[in-house]
């Protein structure tokens, strides 16, 4: 019995040292079929999925000085703790909103290929770079919750994109990502296209917490992802939803942020 043990034991690690060669040569292989490409431009890349030099700095990332609760971008750094007059005025329903870069340009190719393109493989790097927007409210969250979308159009569409980047999120940080803690109860017109008053009434009542959710999120620290805050109608709505069920805190986290420009 001792020795048919002894040469086991080698069995798992061998195991998984082939596994991990299976993928390197899958993952090489794919390369040789479709070799890494800039996600803005497609010029050919080196190693891996990224940006070239020039798509780069075209994202016009979003960094401080910024509103603590709404992250709009300041043109002037007011000191530490600055909220915007809009943050005053108007208080959100979550706590802070983070946000990767300007709805313009480049995050408007990203987010429409990731979105409308099927390109969920992009998903893995926008999350990385929401992680670091985050400044440190993944890792402090308890759990990832992405907006949902309802169950009609996600037949339609085949995913939903806040699903995969809170998938990728989860994956990276740690976090347990929440995919059906919240439902869409309505389906909704489009956004596109509303003026504020009419994205607000459009998406009223149109969220649900489930049965397993409300366990799953009473007392709870919560980052909401999505790709694109732009009103923030929908968010706004999600957010409110989570509140009521109890939720103690919102980082509403997006790779992409509509603004008509700093203050």
């Amino acid at each position: 019995m001792g020795e048919i043990e002894a040469e086991a034991l080698p069995a798992i690690p061998l195991r998984q040292a082939l596994v991990r060669r299976m993928k390197a040569f899958a993952g090489a292989a794919l390369d040789i079929v479709y070799p890494p490409a800039c996600a803005g431009c497609g010029l050919l890349l080196g190693t891996g999925a990224g940006l070239c030099a020039h798509c780069w700095s075209r994202l016009a990332l979003i960094e401080r000085p910024y509103c603590e609760v709404l992250g709009t971008p300041f043109s002037h750094d007011l000191g530490p703790g600055i909220l915007s007059a809009d943050a005053i005025a108007h208080p959100p329903p979550f706590d802070r909103l983070r946000s990767v870069a300007l709805y313009d340009d480049l995050a408007r190719i990203l987010v429409h290929s990731l979105k409308y393109r099927d390109r969920t493989d992009l998903a893995p790097m926008m999350a990385q770079w929401m992680l670091r927007a985050g400044d440190g409210a993944v890792g402090a969250a308890d759990v990832i919750v992405p907006v949902p979308l309802h169950r009609l159009r996600l037949v339609w569409r085949k995913f939903n994109q806040a699903a995969e980047l809170a998938r990728s999120l989860g994956a990276l940080s740690g976090r347990p990502v929440l995919i059906d803690a919240v439902r869409r109860t309505k389906r909704t017109r489009r956004q596109i296209g509303l003026n504020p008053r009419a994205r607000e009434e459009n998406v009223r009542g149109a969220f649900a917490i489930t049965s397993a959710g409300r366990e799953a999120l009473f007392g709870k620290r919560v980052v909401l992802v999505d790709d694109v805050y732009t009103t923030g109608a929908t968010i706004a709505a999600v957010a409110r939803t989570l509140k009521r069920a109890g939720v103690a805190d919102i980082t509403v986290l997006t790779f992409a942020r509509a603004l008509p420009g700093p203050i």
